[in-house]
């Protein structure tokens, strides 16, 4: 290798581990980690600026109201409130149904967490309220804590089919506080311990396919309203399905003005709906469709009085006013907890996926611990007021935002309305049909049943994510909504698991001209180093992946490392085996020479025989006996042929020599050296110790197959890993020290600070694996493994780089 070449590679540093440690020790004293005690004491220090950010963390409000511009935000604020707050009223009456409570607590739900979201929120577009989902998952609460065959009249002796609706009602409001005020707690909970990123477990095909499938509970609760029917009422697994087979043996009882009513209000607000969409562009408000259906429909059914000529069920008697504020039952909260928990994640996670995206829009940030606070007190305040679960309801803030709502501003003046409704219009809404709130409900689930074509969508692209989906509607769907959230997520959870557990593992090539290294079955420009191979795993190395990352090592390096060590030490015990025996014929043969001498003494007067001779002959036969048990499997340097005597002597006075043949040693056999191939050794006969010294070190490693490797060196790259954890910190101390019995070195390249760190703590470190063999870059390792392991295949790499016009 000429100079110039030496002098190039000299240039260029090599950062180890240990260059690394030298270079942070002589950093800034401030960049330098301070001790526990002292981040502690300094995390507990308080002053003005600190407690003012604490305060204003807290209470957002305080960051933009006292610089509220009534000129710039007033009116879209007023414009957009009124809008939302119109919407506010069908809305809350209908979810209040879907939640199997009287309609007036919709209203209640509509007035109260929106105020507390405008203190402590950070999105300054959501619309917090009554949701489709969240009612659905009351309803399921209410319905299995209370059901009607616990109300039942009793008349005497005889058990009525009447229901006592008044203190089944007053009951299922206690439940859904109740449920509420724990499922607040929980959000404020994990807001204040930052568990804010709980909301990323809910990948979007689970929230998605979880919102899906509560509109299939929702429809079907629904039905009875729309038909006219009165079900059995089922909870628990299956419950949907037994409806629905309950709902079609009554279908021959439906009540056909009800039936009318409810399919006159589904064509109506779907045409106005339409409608109102075609002409978004030329409306300066969107026109409040449902609010005209509901009191269009309120007049038809006063003047013509549908509830007593035809028998339609109408909402019936709404108190004026506001209740005074009670504390829930606390009995329930134990039957409640996990249907509280499952609220709790899906608002929230409905709350922050709407707020991150309008705040990406509008160009600010949305605190997701703060937003479990705030949604938490939301629910928390709301169930003392008689309230039931609220989040951001979708339609609302896209009505909010569309129309230049600027601030929570709006979130009040919609407030206002509803509780001006509450106060002085709420008795008016008393005529309305339960049929057209049920129409309300199932218009404005049209989104979500257009979410059916994600499983097209997801067949296209990704196969793991569509079984997410369809895992989690089917679920959701058989077990109720609190069983499938659980099942569902669980599921999502086996999914990352299982791709961690089968990564794509590849080998890495130098791109010349560059220091980078790719993967070489998807880059035909890349090289292979000659003698080193550089092993990349696309997942973090762990308990549930170590081992299949040690196999998939031995298969793409090519060299079984296990099956290589146990040949080699089953072959040292045979060895060891054939000395001993050797040594019991040689202690064998010498007695029985010695009982001849002896005899041949006694008759050595009359022959002609030189004792001389006759020791020099034994001395000569014992040490060939002892040389050949010493040569016999003698091991080359690379561990693994091994090569012995098939017999003591040939009448010619030559040794045959037997080799192993085969890849696999466990079907290996014997054969003479005149079975050999083209490459491998021809010869192995000799009769001087000389020529047999030289043979053997030519024998190649082409008689054992595919156990011929040119590797010396192989480079792990670690850039994908994020952590390592104890098992697998064994199973690459293994790694390290099997490949080094072969002769093969074992690198480490591109580790974090946290992974090599959780190394050193580990014990990984030793005399023997030093921090030397960690490199911060692939490129580091590959240069010292050149510089490292003779000039000859650094010469060789220099050349075949130098032939494609490039240097390292």
């Amino acid at each position: 290798m000429d100079s110039g070449h030496t002098e190039y590679h000299v240039q260029r540093e090599i950062i180890d581990e240990q260059r690394l440690k030298e270079r942070s020790q002589r950093m800034d004293p401030s960049q330098i980690k301070l001790p526990i005690s002292h981040r502690l004491k300094k995390s507990l220090s308080c002053s003005t600026p600190r407690l003012k950010r604490s305060l204003v963390g807290f209470l957002p409000v305080l960051s933009w109201l006292p610089r509220y511009s009534i000129w710039d935000y007033g009116m879209p604020d007023l414009i957009s409130g009124i809008s939302v707050g119109i919407m506010h009223l069908p809305q809350g009456m209908a979810y209040a149904l879907l939640a199997s409570l009287p309609p007036v607590f919709g209203l209640y739900t509509s007035l109260y967490p929106p105020l507390i979201y405008f203190i402590f929120g950070t999105s300054r577009h959501i619309s917090i309220g009554t949701f489709t989902i969240l009612s659905i998952m009351i309803g399921s609460v209410t319905e299995r804590l209370a059901p009607d065959s616990d109300f039942l009249i009793y008349n005497g002796t005889n058990v009525t089919e009447e229901v006592d609706i008044i203190s089944r009602d007053f009951y299922r409001v206690q439940v859904a506080a109740a449920a509420t005020v724990l499922g607040g707690l929980i959000q404020i909970v994990l807001g204040l311990v930052q568990f804010g990123f709980v909301g990323t477990y809910l990948s979007e095909p689970l929230v998605r396919g979880y919102t899906t499938a509560a509109s299939a509970h929702a429809v079907v609760a629904q039905l009875k309203y729309v038909l006219g029917v009165s079900p059995k009422r089922f909870s628990g697994p299956l419950s949907i399905v037994y409806t629905l087979a309950d709902l079609c043996m009554l279908l021959p009882e439906t009540h056909l003005p009800t039936l009318l009513a409810s399919v006159v209000s589904i064509v109506g607000l779907i045409t106005a709906k339409e409608l109102n969409t075609a002409l978004r562009q030329k409306l300066l408000v969107p026109i409040p469709v449902e609010l005209c259906t509901i009191v269009v429909a309120t007049v038809i059914s006063f003047y013509t009085r549908l509830n007593e000529t035809y028998k339609i069920s109408v909402v019936g008697y709404i108190p004026s006013g506001l209740q005074p504020p009670s504390i829930p039952i606390a009995n329930v909260f134990s039957e409640v907890v996990l249907d509280a928990f499952a609220m709790a994640i899906v608002g929230y996670a409905i709350s922050i996926s709407l707020g991150k995206t309008f705040a990406l829009k509008h160009g600010y940030k949305v605190d997701s611990n703060q937003e479990l606070v705030a949604l938490g007190l939301s629910n928390t305040v709301g169930g003392f007021f008689h309230c039931f679960s609220v989040c951001s309801s979708m339609s609302r803030s896209l009505i909010q935002e569309s129309t230049g709502g600027k601030t929570q501003i709006a979130g009040v003046v919609s407030g206002v309305i509803v509780l001006v409704t509450i106060l002085k219009l709420g008795s008016l809404f008393q005529e309305l049909p339960k049929a057209v709130l049920a129409a309300i409900v199932l218009v404005n689930l049209k989104g979500m049943f257009k979410q059916y074509y994600d499983i097209v969508t997801l067949w296209r692209s990704s196969k793991i994510d569509l079984l997410i989906w369809l895992v989690t509607y089917v679920s959701t769907v058989l077990f109720n909504l609190d069983m499938g959230l659980g099942a569902s997520m669980g599921f999502a959870l086996l999914t990352v698991i299982f791709r961690t557990q089968r990564p794509i593992y590849s080998l890495l090539g130098h791109l010349p001209g560059t220091e980078l290294y790719l993967d070489m079955e998807t880059h035909e420009q890349v090289r292979e180093v000659p003698g080193i191979t550089i092993f990349r795993s696309s997942a973090t190395m762990y308990f549930a992946n170590a081992e299949l990352y040690l196999e998939a090592l031995k298969k793409k390096s090519g060299l079984d490392i296990g099956k290589m060590l146990i040949y080699k030490r089953r072959q040292e015990a045979k060895q060891r085996r054939r000395e001993r025996r050797a040594e019991r014929r040689a202690r064998r043969e010498s007695k029985r020479q010695k009982r001849a001498f002896r005899e041949a003494s006694q008759r050595s007067k009359k022959a002609v025989f030189s004792l001389e001779e006759e020791a020099g002959q034994m001395k000569e036969t014992n040490g060939d006996i002892h040389r050949e048990v010493e040569l016999g499997w003698r091991e080359r340097e690379n561990s693994t042929v091994f090569v012995i005597p098939e017999a003591v002597r040939t009448s010619d006075g030559h040794h045959t020599w037997m080799y192993l043949k085969g890849t696999d040693p466990d079907t290996a056999t014997l054969g003479s050296v005149s079975d050999l191939h083209d490459g491998d050794t021809t010869t192995l006969d000799s009769s001087s110790e000389d020529t047999l010294s030289r043979d053997l070190e030519r024998v190649s490693l082409g008689s054992l197959g595919k156990w011929t490797w040119d590797i010396h060196s192989i480079i792990l790259d670690f850039s994908t890993a994020n952590f390592i954890d104890t098992v697998a910190i064994k199973i690459l101390r293994n790694i390290f020290h099997d490949f080094s019995e072969i002769g093969v070195d074992i690198y480490l390249a591109g580790c974090q600070a946290l992974v090599v760190e959780q190394l050193e703590r580990g014990g990984f470190f030793s005399d023997v694996i030093t921090e030397g063999r960690v490199f911060a870059t692939v490129h580091d390792a590959v240069l010292y493994c050149l510089k490292h392991r003779g000039t000859e295949i650094l010469h060789s790499y220099e050349n075949a780089l130098d032939t494609s016009g490039t240097r390292l």
